[in-house]
Parts: structure tokens; C-alpha cells; sequence
């Protein structure tokens, strides 16, 4: 009997070493693939202003707001999903690839990790809005292309 508690836990450690070790491998591949990304990313890491997307443009994004559903709750980009920011690669199969994505929060803290998480990963049509739900709002919301391009009123 002692000897098979002696196999039992030699297999046990034998397995612990293993999986430490794809660990390990596995942190030193996500850490190539973060340089090689940030040696080609696009200068602004896939930002955009509201201010550059027309007002016809936004029906054809999938929009996510990667806020805490209470908050999304309190208000959101009309047509927004909520997809907490910490679920983006969790429930990235949900994500498309074949058009354009728009990630916010309050702020685009949150939603810039996110959406540095899913370029990572293959999503190169992520965008993050620049200044999250709280600037959007303030430049006119749908609207701010349109208010940009307009003349100054004097």
C-alpha cells in the first residue's frame, strides 16, 4: 500500500511539473504575441473619436459597451450589447470578425483593455471609442461628425 501511495503521489508531482511548465510556456507565447502586436499596431492602438464616425456609419458596428450591467442599466449607446470588459475573450465566439466592433465604457480605461485583448487575439476590426460613453455624450452623441464638421457660430 505505501508503495502505491508513493506512485500515486510521484504522478501527482510529475503532473504539477508539467503543468507548471505549460504554464509557463503558455505565458512566454502570450507575451510574443502581445510584442509582435505592438511592433505592427496601428499608431492610437485601434482609437477612434466619435467625431469620425458619420451618423450612418453606426447601424452597421456591433457595439459593445463593456461597462458592469448596472451601469449599462442607468444608460448606454442605443443598440450597444453589454459585455462586461473582463468577459471580452470569454465570449469572444459572439464577437464578429467581418465587421466593424466599437468598445466603450465611461472613460475608454476599460474598454481599451479590452479591445487590446481582443487585437491580440485576432480582432483587427476593433475599435475603442476615445473617451468612452462620457465623451460621446458630450460631443453630441450620434450626432458628433455632423458638429464637428459644422462652421463655428459666431
Amino acid at each position: 500500500m505505501r508503495l502505491r501511495t508513493l506512485a500515486l503521489a510521484a504522478a501527482s508531482a510529475g503532473s504539477l511539473l508539467l503543468a507548471s511548465a505549460a504554464h509557463a510556456d503558455n505565458k512566454v507565447i502570450a507575451t510574443d504575441e502581445m510584442e509582435a502586436y505592438l511592433e505592427f499596431v496601428d499608431y492610437g492602438g485601434g482609437v477612434i473619436f466619435a467625431e469620425q464616425i458619420p451618423k450612418d456609419e453606426w447601424p452597421k458596428m456591433v457595439v459593445i459597451d463593456a461597462r458592469d450591467p448596472a451601469q449599462f442599466a442607468k444608460g448606454h449607446i442605443p443598440g450597444a450589447v453589454n459585455m462586461d470588459w473582463r468577459q471580452v475573450l470569454a465570449k469572444r465566439n459572439t464577437i464578429p470578425k467581418n465587421k466593424p466592433v466599437l468598445i466603450y465604457c465611461n472613460t475608454g480605461s476599460l474598454s481599451a483593455q479590452a479591445g487590446f485583448a481582443l487585437r491580440v487575439a485576432g480582432w483587427e476590426n476593433v475599435r475603442i471609442l476615445q473617451g468612452g460613453l462620457t465623451e460621446w455624450q458630450a460631443k453630441g452623441g450620434f450626432d458628433a461628425a455632423t458638429k464637428a464638421a459644422a462652421p463655428a457660430k459666431h
